[in-house]
Parts: structure tokens; sequence; C-alpha cells
């Protein structure tokens, strides 16, 4: 009997990199990113945007720390943060901007140009 050897390859993951063009942070958003990848001890997270089906116009932004850009993710570095963007999200959020607003009714808002409306609560939006 031959004995086989298995050989073990570590592929790393197959993000692209993409540009602001994409989508941009304000200085308020990547501080407040920046404060909470800290706070969960991820100093070389990323924050990923995503858009996914809901809310009151039919589409919504999703927002979650993660450790790292997943396979087909397209990275991107801005104000000093990486944000991650799936290809089919990309879709919807190219050009945007993601600013955080410190206010009672803040948190983060984003400027989408692609957005045809959005209700009024600003969580939601049609494409």
């Amino acid at each position: 009997m031959i004995a086989s050897t298995a050989i073990k390859t570590t592929a790393a993951p197959s993000f692209r990199q993409g540009d602001e063009r994409l989508v941009k942070l304000t200085t308020n958003a990547a501080l407040k990113v920046s404060t909470l990848l800290s706070k969960q001890g991820r100093p070389n997270g990323v924050l990923r945007v995503a858009v996914v089906g809901g809310g009151c116009s039919g589409l919504q932004y999703k927002m979650d720390l993660q450790d790292g850009p997943a396979s087909r993710d397209i990275l991107v570095e801005s104000a000093g943060v990486r944000v991650v963007v799936d290809p089919k999200s990309a879709l919807y959020v190219t050009g945007s901007e993601l600013d955080y607003v410190n206010a009672l009714d803040g948190g983060f808002k984003v400027k989408n140009p692609n957005a045809a409306t959005s209700c009024s609560c600003g969580e939601s939006f049609t494409a």
C-alpha cells in the first residue's frame, strides 16, 4: 500500500481592493468605528457595510464589526478604517458616505446617491 501525504495549503482570502469611490467614511464615523473596534479587542478589524431586504422602503443597511474580510469582499481603507462590502451590496452603496452624528436621534447615517427614495426614519431606502 502506498502512503499518501496530504498537502495542507493555507489559501489567503480572495478579496479585492477597492477605493473610496465605493464607500467613504467621515472623520466622525472613522473615530467611532475605531473606538468600537478597540473596545471589542479587534484593533485590526473591519466594518462590514451591507444592504439587505427589509425596512419600510424595501432595502436597509446592515453594519457589523468583524475580524477581517471574507472571500469575494471588496476592501476599502477610508480615514484609517478598513471597510468591507460584499459584491451584491456594492451595487447599492457605490458613492456613499458614512457619517456618525452624536445627537439624540444620531448614530450612523448613510448619504447614498443611489437611493431613489428613503423612508422618514432614514433607516431604509429604494434604489
